[in-house]
């Protein structure tokens, strides 16, 4: 099979390959995808620059859609011809979806609805299922006031979607007027732009002095500071699923005693088997009822996958980065 792939860290252009690898067969349990997509993601060009790689090669990437060809011991029959999306395929495991065919443990290729694209498929994975975690665990957000960092990111766009329709009044950081465009697009009430340095003093405009009752967040390196200045409301909360570097954050402890803030962390790779099946399920029901919309740059070929880490790793785009299989 036609595949990329990486066998030490570096510049996409300096260490990635793009020929033949061993097509993969479905052992017990699995399901072999046939993959029509493959989505790029921060973490996929992060893990690329740094992150060691515990195998002699990495193919990348742990998002992608397509159709099962194959299926090993213990797998229904009924599974081959199924339109999936995956999760994880990349995650603490070398073969990950920038090839024609990956093979995954049969829970890990998710059914994919009929009225949903290959290209939309390969979002789900990471920002699909980080965006609808974090809205989970903001609880009921009806009438409330929310803060989204990095409103019109891949994740972002998700997390506004998902919060207005649970009735929550969004306010969502942004990087540009085109970003700002875009969420509000989504759903965004309010957008700030972050580089200006007052998003905590129009947060607090816009909320009356009280602070937003739940801050969905991607970089808590900026975010720690912001809760010790008022952006938050006396109990509330902040759920958080990234950061941008340092990897070590000071936070104002009396701060948060006294304003008996509820902070709460996750990664989207380590989901509790229970959260991961109830996140899939609805996700999926989300999908089937049209409720999503999905962001696409043009697709990039296999060929192209240098370009596409490179994208995304600019993070000036608006959209979601996909790379499309020629079968």
């Amino acid at each position: 099979m036609r595949a990329a792939w990486y066998e030490s860290n570096g510049e996409a252009n300096d260490v990635m390959h793009v020929g033949e690898r061993p097509t993969p067969q479905a052992g017990a349990g699995e399901v072999r995808v046939k993959l029509h997509t493959s989505g790029v993601n921060p973490s996929d060009v992060k893990s690329r620059r740094a992150r060691p790689l515990g195998s002699p090669y990495i193919i990348p990437h742990s998002d992608g859609a397509g159709v099962i060809d194959q299926v090993g011991a213990g797998v229904p029959a009924s599974r081959m011809g199924e339109r999936v999306w995956t999760w994880n395929a990349q995650w603490q495991r070398p073969d990950g979806t920038a090839a024609e065919y990956v093979v995954l443990p049969s829970a890990m290729a998710a059914h994919l609805p009929d009225n949903t694209s290959f290209e939309a498929g390969a979002c789900m994975g990471i920002p699909g299922l980080t965006a609808l975690q974090a809205v989970r665990l903001a609880g009921d957000v009806k009438g409330k006031q929310v803060l989204v960092t990095g409103a019109s990111s891949a994740v972002g766009h998700y997390i506004t979607q998902m919060l207005v329709q649970a009735g929550a009044e969004v306010l969502g950081t942004v990087g540009s007027e085109a970003k700002a465009a875009h969420a509000r697009a989504a759903g965004a009430s309010h957008t700030l732009r972050y580089k200006n340095g007052h998003t905590v003093d129009e947060v607090k405009t816009l909320t009356h002095g009280k602070g937003v009752d739940v801050v969905i967040d991607m970089d808590f390196s900026t975010t720690a500071a912001w809760l010790a200045q008022g952006v938050l409301k006396h109990h509330g909360q902040l759920v958080c699923y990234g950061s941008n570097p340092p990897p070590d954050i000071s936070i104002a402890f009396r701060a948060m005693l006294f304003g008996s803030f509820n902070l709460k962390f996750f990664l989207v790779y380590d989901l509790l088997p229970a959260d991961r099946e109830v996140c899939v399920q609805t996700l999926n029901t989300m999908l089937s009822e049209g409720r999503l919309q999905h962001t696409l740059l043009p697709s990039f070929t296999l060929d192209q996958v240098v370009q596409a880490h490179e994208l995304v790793e600019a993070g000036q785009s608006i959209g979601n980065v996909v790379l499309s299989m020629a079968h």
